[in-house]
């Protein structure tokens, strides 16, 4: 199962009033896990960036000056082949969804569906519903590093959630599945391989122990359970 992880970085928080997207960041997932394969791009908003909203992220309108726009074939399309049909993941997905559908209604593309869209934080609350959820919360819970995580960014914090999405559907045992190369060495395979014996381990009783157990069982006569299943010799 193919999905993607998708996270902005905006100039403000609601583009009805003008905010724009200016990074998108993707992660994509087989089996819940990434594959290394990722999509990341600047975007240069036509407008100016709130020092509020920079402090944020750490990115500038003079930074994003060069930089191509949402609209243009070399983003959008590429964006779009990205994402395909997969499933979208995205924390607080709400916020995402409407700041890419905008980028996407002015480029005269089509919009994403919502119900192709699955929030990490809807699960989240669902899983730790008297606890924070944002996502730096999540990465000390399940004890991800946050190094070199000065200020936001789409595609930083898009690997994160990658690892958070994880811990959140099943954690290290899915992990651990998915990484084994060889599937005929898997933890359980070395675990049954280890569990077998190279002999039979020698008898511990003694030699007066072992005849007054062969008595008592001669006592219980023919229908002994113990005769049925030919224990009786051993």
């Amino acid at each position: 199962m193919r999905e993607v992880i998708l996270d902005t970085e905006t100039t403000g928080l609601d583009p009805n009033d003008g905010h724009r997207v200016i990074e998108i960041g993707c992660v994509e997932l087989l089996g819940h896990v990434p594959t290394g394969r990722e999509f990341h791009v600047y975007i240069n908003p036509d407008r100016d960036i709130p020092k509020v909203s920079t402090e944020v992220h750490g990115i500038t309108a003079e930074f994003l000056a060069d930089k191509k726009r949402f609209a243009d074939p070399k983003i959008v399309d590429a964006f779009l082949d990205f994402v395909a049909d997969s499933t979208i993941i995205a924390h607080n997905a709400s916020f995402d969804l409407r700041f890419i559908n905008h980028e996407l209604l002015l480029a005269q593309r089509p919009l994403l569906k919502e119900e192709r869209v699955f929030d990490t934080l809807a699960l989240a609350r669902r899983r730790y519903p008297n606890a924070a959820n944002s996502l730096d919360a999540l990465c000390k819970r399940f004890d991800i590093s946050l190094s070199g995580r000065e200020t936001h960014g789409a595609l930083k914090d898009a690997r994160l959630l990658a690892q958070v999405y994880l811990e959140l559907r099943g954690g290290r045992e899915q992990r651990l599945e998915f990484e084994t190369p060889d599937h005929s060495s898997s933890a359980a395979t070395r675990l049954r391989r280890a569990r077998t014996r190279p002999g039979v381990l020698p008898p511990r009783l003694t030699g007066a122990e072992q005849a007054a157990h062969e008595a008592m069982v001669a006592e219980l006569g023919a229908k002994a359970l113990w005769l049925r299943f030919g224990a009786g010799s051993a």
